[in-house]
């Protein structure tokens, strides 16, 4: 058997095309949808990452803003500038790139952003309506991981998912999700005992723990989709997941690949968001 992959770049740009569908309509009521990205400092990653954020919008006739600040910047403007954003009609979606310089506490930034312009669902207003099936964001990379699902065609109901990963980012939020589309879920980490125990039983396997080769192949279900949300390097420097791809496919039924995977579908998932965001503005 070898897996049939989950193409994410392909996905992606289905999901772009009607996310410009639905920004021209909101064009033509006079509503241009504005995407506001803070980055704070040079991290290399992040440039690389909010460059992609950018051109994807751009892609879709979403106005992308992008607010370069010096690593040095204080708590107090970076929250000072948000409180602004927030407070701007013109701005419906607000996204600090993570991570921060060690002096800016990431929770308390998160919070600052209104929760209707939380595009990227990290607020704990977005995880509570997440929890209660109310009307939110959900955060963008299990977000698009389900969408990745639903493109298969894959019903959740009565499958029993493990999840590789606790942040509150991906591994909770993600559970969560789960949950809401009736599967079993049990949540991990790389240090949980007998890891391998829970995964062979499991219908999917969702593996986000930033460490290469935590799942194996002779951890995985025959038939299982496996879902790799990790981004690591290997000694080559080539970019790669958390998961044994070349011989975990050999085994899964469906797997994502990395890269290609998850990384377009939560750019893409953040368009979806904040194209929501301006129609709930909009009315």
């Amino acid at each position: 058997m070898t897996a049939q992959l989950i193409d994410g770049n392909a996905l992606a740009r289905t999901i772009r095309g009607e996310v410009a569908g639905r920004t021209e309509a909101l064009k033509a009521r006079g509503v241009q949808p504005q995407l506001a990205i803070l980055l704070v400092g040079e991290d290399p990653a992040s440039q690389v990452y909010v460059k992609h954020k950018v051109a994807d919008s751009e892609q879709t006739g979403l106005k992308a803003t992008l607010e370069r600040h010096p690593a040095t910047l204080s708590e107090a403007d970076l929250l000072a500038r948000i409180r602004a954003l927030n407070a701007d009609p013109s701005v419906h979606g607000i996204l600090v790139q993570l991570p921060l310089p060690r002096h800016l506490d990431a929770h308390k930034v998160i919070e600052t952003i209104s929760p209707a312009k939380d595009v990227d669902g990290f607020h704990v207003a977005s995880a509570g309506a997440l929890m209660v099936g109310q009307p939110g964001f959900w955060p963008c990379t299990p977000y698009g991981c389900l969408k990745m699902l639903d493109s298969i065609g894959y019903d959740l109901r009565g499958k029993e998912a493990v999840v590789i990963g606790r942040s509150n980012i991906v591994g909770k939020p993600m559970a969560m999700m789960l949950l809401g589309r009736n599967a079993t879920v049990t949540v991990c980490h790389s240090a949980t005992a007998d890891l391998k125990s829970h995964t062979l039983r499991a219908d999917v396997v969702v593996a986000a723990v930033g460490k290469r080769n935590v799942l194996t192949a002779d951890m995985v279900k025959p038939g299982a989709v496996v879902i790799d949300v990790g981004m690591n390097r290997d000694e080559a420097g080539k970019l790669c997941g958390d998961v044994d791809f070349e011989r975990v496919r050999e085994v899964a039924g469906w797997i994502t690949p990395v890269p290609g995977g998850v990384g377009p579908m939560t750019r893409a998932m953040l368009l979806v968001n904040t194209l929501e965001a301006a129609e709930r503005a909009a009315g």
